[in-house]
């Protein structure tokens, strides 16, 4: 796609704008596109998803997958010798769909349908094929990037189960009295309880490939375009990309993707009540020696307040809380991509943890990943 620049943007400056004009003034991005620029959904998309249904992954110990698991927060859904399906607290399906396989990985991700049509209409744009899966219906997909990726519809939903109570805070609008008398505030250090998967983070070499796809494919739309800094005019190197519900909200990202020597999962992440939560069940996870990644802190573009964790096959989960949700009016904003722009305030990352998504423009050379062209190197690199 040809990019076509506005004088001002010579010094990496946006053009001029009169005050009050630009939504993205806020800390949802810096600054609205530039004429030219990606539009950030699909004009005419085979089909609008409605959400992530589950992720799917393998891993050689089913028992320890568990543990971790449990411990992490999910419940146990089903069981088999071969198969281990772990749920969160709200009505839907499974969050995980974990398979034993000779080595831990990611495998990839479903997302819902709206309709059984769907899967028709993708099945003929597509050339795949709608088969029975898990008591309802799939179509298997694979991006540009290698994933394969499942769209489903049918699959009967798991009932809710009884959710943790937000607690009761002393504070609030002014005259509203205290909402909590005589009694103390005592978060359990317990593990979590988890409401519902929220999204995944994926690296890609095919960066605009596998952006167009989901977007032409499964109608997704973005919310926040991040560009390496100083490096607008090459297009965007990250993508933080919701589903279009209408009028709906949605959450701020149901997938996001960025550019990498490597296509590879980065990290998937599942919504908590509230930030007690979140603190309290990092407290428990340290107790029982997991490793931490990085956190609290509350991130920029979402919003979310953020807890990271890896398992013990170093894959990384992150909870969070707070997450932001736009409907479909929300155009895509646009911001330069940082180490300093990663969270509005929080712990630092442990220098052996890297962000779990982040490219680092940087002169410094990579030893192992580094693309001299546009001279950044990845986050699991970066010293």
């Amino acid at each position: 796609m040809t990019t076509h620049l506005h004088p001002a943007q010579a010094s990496g400056s946006p053009p001029p704008e009169g005050p009050g004009e630009d939504p993205h003034r806020s800390l949802h991005s810096q600054t609205g596109p530039w004429p030219g620029e990606h539009h950030g959904r699909s004009g005419n998309p085979l089909v609008k998803v409605t959400g992530l249904a589950w992720l799917e992954f393998e891993k050689p110990d089913l028992d320890r997958a568990e543990r971790f698991g449990t411990d992490f927060g999910f419940r146990v859904a089903d069981r088999t010798p071969e198969t281990l399906l772990l749920r969160g607290r709200q009505a839907s399906t499974a969050c995980l769909v974990i398979r034993r396989g000779p080595h831990p990985r990611f495998v990839g991700p479903a997302f819902a349908a709206a309709a059984r049509d769907d899967l028709d209409r993708l099945a003929r744009g597509t050339g795949g094929t709608v088969t029975a899966h898990r008591g309802g219906h799939a179509v298997l997909l694979r991006d540009p990037s290698g994933f394969p990726v499942r769209v489903v519809h049918g699959v009967p939903e798991l009932p809710a189960l009884p959710e943790r109570a937000t607690l009761p805070l002393n504070f609030g609008p002014s005259g509203s009295g205290p909402a909590r008398v005589n009694a103390t505030q005592r978060p359990a250090r317990r593990a979590a309880e988890i409401q519902r998967l929220g999204h995944v983070v994926l690296g890609t070499t095919r960066f605009r490939a596998a952006l167009d796809w989901y977007l032409d494919t499964l109608g997704l739309i973005v919310s926040d375009f991040l560009y390496l800094d100083g490096q607008r005019e090459r297009g965007p190197a990250m993508a933080f990309i919701r589903c279009d519900l209408g009028s709906v909200p949605a959450d701020h990202h149901t997938l996001a993707m960025l550019l990498q020597p490597r296509t590879e999962y980065v990290h998937s992440a599942y919504q908590l009540t509230d930030l007690d939560e979140v603190a309290a069940s990092g407290e428990y996870l340290r107790e029982r020696g997991y490793r931490h990644a990085w956190g609290l802190g509350r991130h920029i573009q979402g919003s979310q307040i953020f807890d990271y964790w890896r398992d013990p096959d170093r894959l990384m989960f992150e909870h969070y809380t707070d997450g932001d949700v736009f409907d479909s009016t929300m155009e895509p904003g646009w911001a330069p991509l940082s180490v300093s722009g990663l969270a509005q305030w929080g712990r630092g990352r442990r220098r052996s943890s890297p962000a779990p998504w982040t490219l680092m423009s940087s002169s410094r050379r990579s030893r192992r990943c580094t693309t001299r062209a546009t001279r950044w190197t990845c986050a699991h690199c970066a010293g």
